[in-house]
């Protein structure tokens, strides 16, 4: 929430405060409602001929009402030394008292309570995404104490300690495999779509879940230093790095105000000194009043919430003003490759059948053509794999369709399945449980393609091997080939093996590949981009969360990410849909050109009004009248980053178009 804090807030809402699902909720647009419903009367007081003291009381009740949204804050922050917009607008609404024009003062009260308003409503719900993480680890876990299975809570695990893994189960925290093979499925630490198998030797991490086999496990790590707290660190540690940033209109305050207090004191010294006192000093206030950057801000804010509610439309979430601005400032681009390069669904890519199988030979045919041979080869896969609920198992039924099981199916621990197919025996396994004989080149072609590959036997004889792999997105080399040709750079970083990065960012056209990365790895690599340029990380994975967190800005792909990452992203994606990335890179650079449109307008009004307060040619209601004016204008401008006719006909284009992008540097 770096941004709502930018002038009228003091500090960031409280990791437990409820933000407001609702305009309506926002205490400043309550606040504002309230004092404009008291202005308004002493407006139709005053018009009516009514008494004059009651129509002075309600606009002073309108004041004090709106000043209450920002002025106690701007009073904190200036005792911290922070300068902000909403110092000149307290100036402004204090010089506007001194002058008696009560109601101005009002009205800077209303529009600014609006801005912040606005501001806050565009802000970021709360991240509360940190503690789905705590779903990853056991309530208990088993540890050997004199030589009995003890069941004890994960935060009483020590380092030494051997901890019983049953199958299934999660595990508690860090440590290395002393006995036991396993599928280890790590994805919610590394990313790694396939689980990965394991034995003695082996280090496990917090919140991985044992597939298959029953495990002893050394622990190497306290509860309060494992993966996942460790994740927890980095995240915490850069979102309070973000929680810095302050807002564009801020930005251009902090010069601003104190350059304006300055001038305004000048001119009533220096008037007072070799003129009339009360004369110079009126100038003084008025020339405050005509700084106060009214316009300023209002109009960021209204392009930010017109923007973000024409994101939403597109299905894009952006979490407030300063997400928004960095979107339109990205220039390179890091992509994870699981969920967010691929669909996270594996597959089943080739199948290999052995010369020596009658049934067919090697053909190397496409899958959409499959010979006898591999039909075969599948048909056998598919029996023993029938009620297995491993990810490589959906991949083989999903290619085979229905089948009927195998009987007597046993599974091995890290090794494979065995059972009995048409009343002779078979096995499903890893090529070193298996011996590929004649299909050993080709096997380590599937595994060089960035493949998992597994054997099949039966009747004791190798038959074939089938491929899975996770594929890329159809849209995905579109997506890549478009940021290169607008001059982004972009990379992978994954916690896939190196293989199946490489294979499947040559196909994606992607040259920059870091694969085999922990989370700590990610987030160090995007502190590294960050040197370079502008960086936006993409990810869906609780495993993205540092890296997330770490770069200039966080975006979460698909609504089925983790709570994690969706949480923790400054921008989600909410569609499956790579191309919706170009999208909004699309949208929040046009909408950060109308933020800066606007700003040169309210500065430009800034500066001719300035001398004519000062020099007397305009007075304070005229400068009232410009600056309402202005505020028409620029509202009008911000209410342009709304539209999004020209983004839906982009998404509904033909093949892969993607919407044009503005060139890097313009």
């Amino acid at each position: 929430m770096s941004d709502a804090c930018g002038c009228g807030h003091d500090e960031p809402a409280s990791e437990d405060e409820q933000a407001p699902e609702h305009w309506w909720q926002v205490r400043e647009l309550q606040a504002a409602a309230a004092a404009a419903v008291f202005l308004l009367a002493a407006y139709i007081t005053s018009w009516s001929g009514g008494p004059e003291p009651v129509a002075l009381a309600l606009e002073w009740v309108a004041v004090l009402i709106g000043a209450w949204t920002f002025v106690p804050s701007t009073l904190s922050r200036l005792a911290k030394g922070k300068i902000g917009v909403g110092t000149l607008m307290t100036i402004a609404a204090v010089g506007a008292v001194i002058l008696g024009e009560v109601g101005e003062a009002a009205m800077l009260a209303v529009l600014f309570s609006i801005s912040e308003g606005l501001e806050e409503y565009a802000v970021a719900r709360t991240r509360r995404g940190l503690r789905a993480l705590l779903n990853l680890v056991p309530d208990s876990a088993t540890v050997l104490r004199d030589g009995t299975p003890v069941t004890v809570s994960p935060a009483e695990l020590a380092v030494g300690d051997q901890m019983l893994v049953k199958p299934g189960e999660r595990i508690a925290t860090d440590g290395t495999i002393t006995e036991g093979r396993t599928a280890l499925d790590v994805s919610a630490i590394t990313g790694e779509s396939v689980p990965v198998e394991a034995g003695p030797g082996t280090q496990v991490y917090a919140g991985s879940i044992n597939s298959t086999g029953a495990l002893s496990v050394h622990v190497t790590s306290t509860a309060e230093n494992n993966s996942l707290a460790k994740i927890v660190q980095i995240v915490e540690a850069e979102q309070a790095r973000k929680g810095d940033a302050q807002r564009l209109a801020d930005r251009i305050a902090k010069p601003l105000v104190p350059a304006i207090m300055i001038f305004a004191a000048a001119i009533a010294i220096l008037g007072s000194l070799l003129g009339d006192p009360a004369t110079w000093i009126e100038r003084a206030l008025v020339v405050l009043v005509a700084a106060s950057p009214c316009a300023l801000a209002i109009s960021v804010p209204v392009t930010v919430v017109a923007a973000i509610g024409a994101a939403s439309k597109i299905g894009v979430l952006v979490k407030g003003g300063a997400a928004l601005e960095a979107l339109g400032r990205v220039r390179t681009v890091a992509l994870d490759k699981t969920g967010t390069l691929t669909a996270n669904r594996p597959t089943v890519v080739d199948i290999a059948t052995t010369p020596t199988d009658t049934a067919a030979p090697s053909t190397g045919s496409s899958l959409g053509d499959r010979t006898p041979g591999q039909e075969r080869v599948l048909a056998v896969a598919a029996a023993l794999e029938a009620h297995s609920e491993h990810p490589l198992a959906r991949a083989i039924l999903a290619a085979h369709g229905e089948t009927t099981a195998a009987r007597d199916v046993q599974a091995v621990p890290g090794a494979g399945l065995t059972g009995l197919v048409d009343g002779r025996p078979a096995r499903l396994g890893r090529p070193d449980w298996i011996e590929p004989g004649p299909l050993d080149e080709r096997v380590a072609a599937m595994q060089a393609d960035g493949a998992t590959a597994v054997l099949i036997e039966h009747d004791g004889q190798v038959i074939g091997a089938v491929a899975v792999r996770d594929e890329l997105r159809p849209e995905a080399g579109a997506v890549i080939e478009h940021l290169h040709r607008i001059g982004a750079t972009v990379a992978m970083l994954t916690g896939d093996n190196t293989a199946t990065a490489n294979a499947l960012a040559k196909i994606a056209g992607i040259d920059d590949v870091h694969a085999d990365l922990r989370p700590e790895d990610k987030a160090r690599i995007i502190g590294d981009l960050r040197t370079n340029s502008f960086t936006a990380m993409v990810g869906d994975g609780i495993n993205d969360a540092p890296a997330l967190a770490t770069a200039d800005l966080g975006i979460a792909m698909g609504a089925m990410g983790s709570d994690v990452a969706i949480e923790t992203a400054d921008v989600a994606l909410m569609g499956e849909d790579l191309r919706t990335l170009p999208q909004a890179l699309d949208h929040a650079r046009r909408a950060r050109k109308i933020m800066l449109q606007n700003v040169g307008l309210s500065l430009a009004l800034i500066a001719i009004l300035i001398p004519l307060a000062l020099f007397g040619i305009l007075g304070l209601a005229a400068v009232v009248a410009v600056h309402e004016l202005a505020e028409i204008v620029v509202i009008a401008n911000g209410v342009r980053a709304g539209r999004v006719k020209a983004l839906a006909r982009a998404r509904t284009g033909t093949g892969q178009r993607t919407p044009s992008v503005v060139t890097v540097g313009q």
